[in-house]
């Protein structure tokens, strides 16, 4: 394990810096919340804010005690992979532990209702009753939306609401519903699936009262004042398209006067807009209640808010890179089959590409509470500028896998030691460098520059 790749990293949903295990408890929250969300590493002796290497001063008996805590106080039964790694002198004890096919793990002396735990950010939390059901359907690789609902019969699918959707593509014909999931065999008869009634059902909004959109134009950059606000309670397809439509006629600055016709203008580019709320609604998670998907436009910034996390197993870093995973396979399939995602995991990268080509900020993805956040920004991105001081530290780093010291950068630079020590400390505080030793005071302390800058 690279402990300074480790420590160039800030903590995260996949990565936690502990200084001892004088509070157990809280080591072992961790190892459970990595285990039921997306795996992690966690690193004991280093100190969780500063990231200074302090060590440990007995790694072989830390290394058992932390193996005896596990068996004993975690069930299911996990193994992660220990490590002792040298780090000038003295030890850390680094710990690896991957998404579990067990879950969902809990501590046994607080039980199975009440020691669930699940890792949002950098933080632990508590699981409630929904979301260890969901962590046990995950793990048995079942999607809610395909779950039958047995007190329904299939005419609880609105045959011509689904024919309607379909009728730009192809024509739907009855056992087409099926094939979509939106129907299904259960106990010699045809039900509906959870995904044919949020979908297509007569009656969706009695059995899931949440699967609605709520949109709202506001006044300024917070909830303060709202200009104009709507409900969309339509079936899912179409409200994808009513939302979209709420957008764009608050989402128009200007336009361009071409010299065939004019071309109105959007202050976030309309691809972005589209998959941000195409992607709300396909991964939603529509078990939470008193949680509709949430569209917020502000003077400088959208929001488009779903309930439920990422899917386990996922980072947002993953997703950043295209890597997809369905909450949701039946409205996946049906959105798929009418081109509204075009293919699996592109979603993100597609928005990305848009915002950025549009001179925008890349989209926010963040994981609030139980809930997943789009946010995709107005404002144009300003050009980062450095004084000339900086800059050439910056440009020192050109080349050079490894860290620097002060004094290395300082010889570059030709500037004192104290005055590149300033200088280093301002460019700590943008992001723009990070440093990596035991203490302030470290003599050994480098400098790295950050992929912030380029």
């Amino acid at each position: 394990m690279d402990l300074l790749e480790l420590l160039k990293r800030p903590e995260g949903k996949t990565l936690e810096f502990k200084r001892d295990v004088s509070s157990p408890r809280g080591v072992l929250k961790t190892i459970v919340a990595f285990a039921n969300t997306a795996g992690g590493i966690i690193v004991i002796g280093v100190e969780d804010g500063t990231r200074n290497v302090r060590g440990v001063p007995d790694p072989l008996d830390l290394e058992e005690r932390i193996a005896n805590l596990i068996s004993d106080q975690i069930s299911p039964r996990l193994v992660p992979e220990l490590e002792i790694v040298p780090w000038r002198g003295t030890h850390v004890v680094a710990m690896q532990i991957f998404p579990s096919p067990t879950r969902p793990h809990f501590l046994e002396r607080e039980g199975l209702t009440d020691g669930v735990y699940v890792r949002v950010g950098s933080t632990n939390r508590l699981a409630d009753t929904e979301l260890i059901e969901e962590l046990r359907r995950y793990a048995r690789g079942e999607a809610y939306d395909e779950q039958p609902l047995p007190e329904l019969n299939s005419e609880a699918v609105d045959f011509r609401a689904a024919s309607e959707s379909f009728a730009p593509v192809r024509t739907l014909r009855r056992p087409d519903l099926e094939t979509l999931r939106l129907v299904t065999a259960h106990q010699g008869r045809m039900v509906p699936t959870v995904g044919g009634i949020l979908l297509f059902g007569r009656d969706r909004e009695r059995h899931f009262p949440d699967a609605w959109l709520q949109v709202g134009r506001f006044h300024g950059t917070d909830k303060s004042r709202i200009i104009d606000h709507t409900e969309i309670r339509t079936h899912l397809v179409r409200a994808a398209d009513d939302a979209i439509a709420f957008v764009r006629k608050h989402s128009l600055h200007g336009a361009e006067i071409g010299p065939v016709r004019r071309t109105e203008l959007w202050s976030i580019p309309p691809v972005a807009v589209r998959e941000a709320v195409i992607n709300a609604i396909a991964h939603a998670d529509y078990r939470q209640r008193g949680a509709p998907i949430r569209v917020a436009i502000f003077d400088d910034r959208m929001e488009v808010e779903n309930p439920g996390l990422l899917p386990f197993g996922l980072t947002v870093e993953d997703v950043q890179r295209g890597v997809s995973k369905l909450r949701n396979r039946v409205i996946g399939r049906v959105f798929h089959s009418l081109g509204l995602i075009e293919q699996w995991g592109s979603g993100i990268q597609r928005m990305t590409s848009a915002c950025r080509e549009a001179g925008l900020a890349a989209p926010i993805l963040e994981e609030i509470g139980t809930r997943f956040r789009v946010t995709l920004s107005t404002t144009r991105v300003k050009v980062l500028t450095l004084g000339e001081k900086d800059q050439a530290i910056l440009n020192a780093f050109e080349n050079v896998d490894h860290g620097m010291s002060t004094s290395e950068i300082a010889k570059i630079v030709e500037m004192s030691t104290r005055a590149t020590r300033t200088r280093l400390a301002g460019l700590a505080e943008r992001g723009l460098v990070r440093e990596v030793g035991t203490g302030p005071q470290d003599p050994k302390r480098r400098y790295y520059r950050t992929d912030q800058y380029s």
